[in-house]
């Protein structure tokens, strides 16, 4: 489905309006290349989805990572998401806000780190040292280092 115009906000917004009904919906950042199914898997199991309207996924640098609904509804979403200050320290804390003002009940999801920063990605590639991810952070960061010894070599 094409992504709609407006801020992050207003996307994801209605992201969770073109999949209003009665099935789950989970938006989850690209930017979480650590996220296995396995993190998934026990809270989004059916057992655990009992008596849960939303799921939040905490990021360390006060974003966040993940944001589920039960049972998503345009209106719901705007009422959660259109207004939330996106990629600042305090996005996070003012999205698990505004779910329990709307008086939902909340399953939270393990604190990932995403990645915005090259220290960053150096984090989450030793947290998934299989995963394709570390593979391309070990080969961009070799050949970063080579480049950098060559240029060092010639300015001798």
């Amino acid at each position: 489905m094409p992504q709609s115009g407006g801020g992050l906000d207003v996307r994801l917004a209605a992201a969770f309006a073109a999949v209003a009904g009665d099935a789950p919906a989970l938006v989850v950042g690209m930017d979480t290349p650590q996220l296995t199914a396995r993190t998934l898997a026990e809270p989004l199991a059916p057992a655990a989805r009992s008596g849960v309207d939303a799921w939040f996924g905490p990021a360390s640098d006060g974003g966040f990572w993940a944001l589920g609904l039960a049972r998503p509804r345009a209106e719901l979403a705007r009422r959660l998401l259109v207004g939330v200050p996106m990629s600042t320290s305090v996005t996070g804390a003012v999205l698990r806000e505004r779910l329990d003002q709307a008086g939902l009940r909340v399953a939270t999801l393990p604190m990932l780190t995403d990645v915005d920063t090259v220290a960053e990605a150096a984090e989450v590639a030793a947290l998934a040292p299989d995963s394709l991810f570390a593979a391309c952070w070990r080969n961009v960061s070799s050949r970063s280092l080579s480049d950098t010894a060559v240029r060092a070599g010639a300015a001798r």
